[in-house]
């Protein structure tokens, strides 16, 4: 495939307005849309835009569940399409079929813990798989970039960690400590090198910790919960003294759908909760609220906490400062942690089969059943 090596020439897509382009038909690629983020994501992007035509590519690994999107896979302006983005003929095969106006990119391996024991998958998967999509970007609009962006989705955790005091912010240096955070720096640095060579369209946002609905129970919040429904221990890292910023899922969701209509091209944009938690008091009050759902004796969930060897690398806090997308596209978070916790807790406790379904690999016979067979 025969990218070309010219830049194409400075042209007005620096002025367009992109919520304006919303209101022409598009072809919108959603990667990892089967994933936890992603299928928010989706969801929002159907319902909102019914004359766009929604594709969500992905994988479906551990983490890709297609049960997240049952509520909208009759949609018309909806199509699933499985597919991995290392797959570099794939990726070229399916642009030049589809020819996508809009890529937002969120496929990716997440989970830290399995970024140690396996650091290779994430360079594939994170890389890999980035720059795959920047070429095949790159070749099918071919240098002329109106209307058209390239949307990087990104983690707070490329800044590497904070003391007690400061907040990332969009020119923090980076300083990843992880494989994972190393390889989505990487990432990151891919995109705004394509940006600076070729001049494409691209913004990147980087988000702080989700929580919410239809998260796999691998992350610390939806694993204490299936933990205490089934009266597990509750493993905390070292003294539970890490702090992060958490984020509730459809408001992150909300801040992307924002990016995507009104990012500059060229920008970055960090996505925070203005919610910072210690890991142990976040425990003691998701045990708490658990405790009183299932009419639990008060501190019940509280003694199933055990604490584990630290994890390699633990980064001590993170905190994003928000005031560039609150300042410029108007966006905040509309959840206090409190309330998205008690709804994220109501959700896993009403949908207990979900939790047995992902903990026993069963969803992953939902794609078989609705899509292989027709």
């Amino acid at each position: 495939m025969d990218l070309g090596t010219k830049p194409g020439r400075r042209k007005d897509f620096f002025n367009v307005s992109y919520a304006a382009n919303h209101l022409i038909m598009k072809k919108i690629l959603i990667t990892g849309g089967a994933g936890f983020i992603g299928s928010h994501v989706v969801r929002l992007f159907v319902k909102k835009y019914p004359n766009h035509k929604i594709f969500n590519l992905d994988k479906l690994t551990y983490a890709g569940n297609l049960e997240n999107l049952k509520d909208i896979e009759k949609y018309n302006n909806y199509r699933f399409i499985k597919g991995d983005v290392v797959d570099e003929s794939f990726i070229f095969d399916l642009f030049l079929k589809e020819k996508f106006d809009t890529v937002i990119h969120l496929a990716a391996e997440s989970h830290v813990d399995r970024s140690i024991s396996m650091p290779t998958e994430f360079v594939y998967s994170n890389i890999l798989g980035t720059v795959n999509l920047l070429n095949a970007s790159r070749a099918v609009w071919q240098n002329d970039f109106t209307g058209k962006l390239f949307y990087h989705i990104s983690t707070d955790e490329v800044f590497g960690s904070l003391g007690k005091d400061g907040y990332f912010t969009e020119t923090t240096p980076y300083d990843p400590r992880s494989p994972y955070s190393a390889s989505k720096a990487s990432s990151d640095h891919f995109v705004r090198a394509y940006h600076n060579t070729y001049l494409m369209p691209v913004v990147i946002s980087n988000c702080s910790n989700n929580y919410g609905p239809n998260q796999f129970p691998e992350k610390l919040i939806p694993l204490c919960i299936n933990n205490i429904i089934n009266k597990k221990p509750l493993p905390v890292y070292g003294k539970g003294k890490n702090i992060r910023d958490w984020l509730y899922v459809e408001d992150h969701a909300k801040a992307i759908d924002i990016i995507s209509l009104m990012g500059k091209p060229g920008e970055t944009y960090n996505v925070g909760g203005l919610n910072e938690w210690k890991n142990i008091d976040l425990i003691r009050l998701l045990c708490h609220i658990m405790d009183r759902k299932l009419e639990r004796p008060a501190g019940d969930s509280a003694s199933l906490i055990t604490f584990v060897k630290d994890r390699a690398g633990h980064d001590k806090r993170y905190a994003i400062d928000a005031s560039k997308i609150q300042k410029e596209l108007g966006w905040k978070p509309e959840h206090k942690f409190e309330e998205g916790l008690e709804k994220t807790v109501d959700w896993y406790i009403s949908n207990q089969q979900w939790l047995r379904n992902v903990t026993s690999g069963d969803y992953l016979k939902y794609y078989e059943q609705q899509y292989e067979k027709r």
